[in-house]
């Protein structure tokens, strides 16, 4: 219901802010507003995602908890879309969703609002299964094509 409510109300947001902007400078430097946004837009999100990408790959080596430096890269991608979305209104939020404390306010209102049922983690090599590393059954050699008992390449004469 919300994300309808979302995909109604926005448009009709951003139809209104074009209309008051365009009334107000004209038509060109509303959209050179919107040209400017974008690109600017664009190059923040992929200098403060890479950012984020590091804190990332920081926490996975430190073996640290890292929801915080994922909430923050969704954040980043989440304000990519909306600065490339043309408007004034998603490029608002997006621009905010760029400042750190923003983001960090988000992230502590929505920790509070989301639980967490469990988590686990496994170090690489840890095996899958718990039954014995053994496996039971039978075999029979089969012979080469050519010669029937010509020893396999495996082994030596």
């Amino acid at each position: 219901m919300w994300l309808l409510l979302a995909f109604i109300v926005i448009p009709l947001i951003e139809i209104g802010l074009f209309v008051q902007v365009g009334g107000l400078i004209g038509l060109w430097p509303t959209l050179l507003i919107v040209l400017f946004t974008a690109m600017l837009g664009t190059w923040l999100v992929r200098t403060q995602g890479a950012v984020a990408l590091g804190r990332l790959r920081g926490s996975l080596l430190s073996q640290t908890d890292p929801t915080e430096p994922l909430a923050h890269g969704a954040m980043i991608l989440i304000a990519g879309m909306l600065l490339l979305t043309p408007g004034f209104f998603t490029d608002a939020l997006g621009f905010a969703l760029l400042v750190p404390a923003f983001r960090r306010i988000a992230f502590n209102y929505l920790r509070k609002r989301v639980s967490i049922k469990g988590f686990g983690a496994r170090t690489q090599g840890a095996p899958h299964r718990t039954a014995p590393d053994t496996i039971e059954g039978e075999f029979h050699e089969v012979p080469r094509r050519g010669t029937p008992r010509d020893p396999s390449g495996w082994t030596r004469d």
